[in-house]
């Protein structure tokens, strides 16, 4: 006798949806006993606004519902129970138990312990009653003495509280629950609630919520045949919540494109108060499938007042944003330096900046430069032995750009030029940096639509992204380099060979279109 899942919807007709999730709630350890009971028969519970629309549709709730719809409206599908089948793609999800009460939707999702083909009689299901029997002590408890919106407001925020005491893991101990009140912390509406410790104090003023993604992408590029490239995303999910209230509860999901890259490793805050079993095990250890959990990641939290990482995770892409190629070759004070840089088609082409850093370390100061320059212009810091390439906000159509010059030094100077222990010899790296806004690499996003909030006042809801580079380092392909292996070795180099191919010709041909050749004394 258990719930998978829970809702309570508000029936809004005249609205574009005609409704709106107010609270869901679902348990997945009973969702993964639903699956072995129900076998080849098993339907999963959909998010909520698939779950919404098809309901709403069942209900006759929608505002194009007048026309017959044979599926719903046949002699065959009389309903005398508030016990129905909604499609779920080519498949049907049932029993989902529903009725509609003062303009609230009450719904449901028993767990059968039994085959579904063929159907077993209502009787014989026992958490039909038991979600009726919960159902009916949630409305019981929304309306008793509520007066005005506010109240249903505090109430529908302590619903995720009152359900852990009430209806642990998807089983119901007491559809009372007035009286599991007292265990959470709060008699009643009017009295004080008890705060979580990462919420020491109120919030007064205008209500707004601001969710920030942001991703580190990192590599490590060698050219050369018997060493893979390395890469690797780490994101952090950034909210500030400026909420009224004791205890508001807010819900985020995070989304990926059809092709997004799936996040694993995730780590939550403190304040996060449930997940699905999915999200926890997640592992960038696993080898990558078509299996994997691609979300919605969904989040349900009690915010602090501050601004806080709600979650970090990592991703495996299958490609890095900008695949290069640097060699050096040494002829007495010289360097002649070669520098292809390819931005891979898939990449947004906007950049707020765009660098490579190119450094000297362990020899003296640069005195004289030749270079040729295919894109961007270059900037040479003399004591500091470097040389900065700006790319600026954009790559050309063609998406290739290269660099190459010579370089010639001065008497070295240890009390002023930058040293480096790795840096020895040939043992070279270009380093670089930019970052793209509204943009991840993963693709993952969060929908300020599909927040929810509860809390009294509607909050303005604001979303951001950006990409951002991260040691982000292609060593001399001629000479020995640092090896990364771990977690940020990938399996899939396919891909990237027909390009490193494409940079070596560009580098030999010496990339003479289109440059132009310059010489600092």
């Amino acid at each position: 006798m258990a719930q998978r899942a829970v809702w309570l919807i508000s029936h809004e007709p005249g609205t574009p949806r005609c409704g709106t999730v107010k609270f869901s709630r679902r348990y997945p350890t009973v969702e993964k006993r639903a699956s072995v009971h129900n076998g080849a028969n098993y339907v999963p519970v959909p998010e909520d606004g698939p779950f919404l629309k098809a309901l709403l549709s069942e209900l006759r709730l929608l505002g194009d519902d007048k026309d017959f719809v044979e599926s719903r409206d046949s002699c065959s599908r009389i309903n005398k129970t508030s016990i129905y089948g909604l499609p779920v793609g080519s498949e049907e999800l049932w029993p989902v138990v529903a009725f509609l009460k003062n303009d609230m939707i009450y719904a449901c999702v028993p767990l059968v312990e039994q085959t579904l083909n063929p159907r077993p009689p209502l009787i014989s299901i026992s958490g039909i009653s038991q979600g009726l029997e919960l159902l009916f002590g949630i409305q019981d408890f929304l309306y008793s003495g509520q007066k005005s919106d506010t109240e249903l407001n505090t109430k529908l925020s302590q619903l995720p509280e009152l359900l852990l005491q009430a209806c642990p893991f998807g089983t119901l101990l007491d559809a009372n629950l007035q009286n599991s009140l007292d265990n959470v912390g709060f008699a009643s509406v009017t009295q004080p609630q008890k705060q979580p410790a990462w919420r020491a104090g109120t919030y007064k003023g205008k209500p707004q919520v601001s969710i920030s993604i942001t991703e580190k992408v990192k590599s490590m590029q060698y050219g050369k045949q018997d060493i893979a490239d390395t890469w690797q995303v780490v994101g952090a999910v950034t909210c500030k919540c400026d909420l009224e209230g004791f205890m508001p509860n807010v819900t985020v999901s995070l989304h990926l494109p059809t092709n997004g890259s799936p996040l694993q490793d995730i780590l939550v805050h403190p304040c996060v108060t449930s997940l699905d079993s999915a999200i926890l095990t997640s592992s960038s250890v696993d080898g990558m499938d078509d299996s994997a959990f691609s979300g919605p990641y969904k989040f349900p939290f009690i915010p602090p007042l501050e601004s806080f990482n709600l979650c970090y995770y990592t991703s495996q892409v299958p490609v890095p944003p900008i695949l290069g190629f640097y060699q050096i070759k040494e002829e007495d004070i010289q360097l002649k330096i070669t520098v292809n840089l390819k931005l891979h088609e898939s990449i947004k082409n906007t950049f707020e900046f765009c660098e490579a850093h190119i450094p000297f370390y362990n020899r003296g100061p640069i005195t004289h430069l030749e270079y040729k320059v295919s894109f961007g212009q270059l900037e040479v810091f003399r004591e500091k032995g470097l040389l900065v390439w700006i790319i600026g906000q954009k790559f050309p159509k063609s998406m290739d750009i290269s660099l190459s010059g010579t370089v010639t030094f001065g008497a070295k100077s240890h009390e002023k030029q930058p040293f480096d222990p790795i840096c020895i010899g040939g043992t070279a790296y270009l380093k670089l940096h930019f970052r793209i806004l509204d943009y991840t690499l993963t693709g993952c996003y969060a929908d300020q639509h599909s927040v929810q909030v509860f809390a009294s006042g509607k909050p303005k809801i604001s979303t951001h992204r950006k990409l951002i580079s991260s040691d982000y380092y292609i060593w001399n392909s001629k000479a020995p380099a640092p090896v990364t292996y771990g977690s940020l070795l990938l399996k899939q180099r396919q891909p990237i060979k027909s390009v490193r191919c494409t940079l070596l010709e560009n580098c030999k041909s010496g990339a003479e279109n289109d440059e132009a050749q310059h010489s600092i004394l």
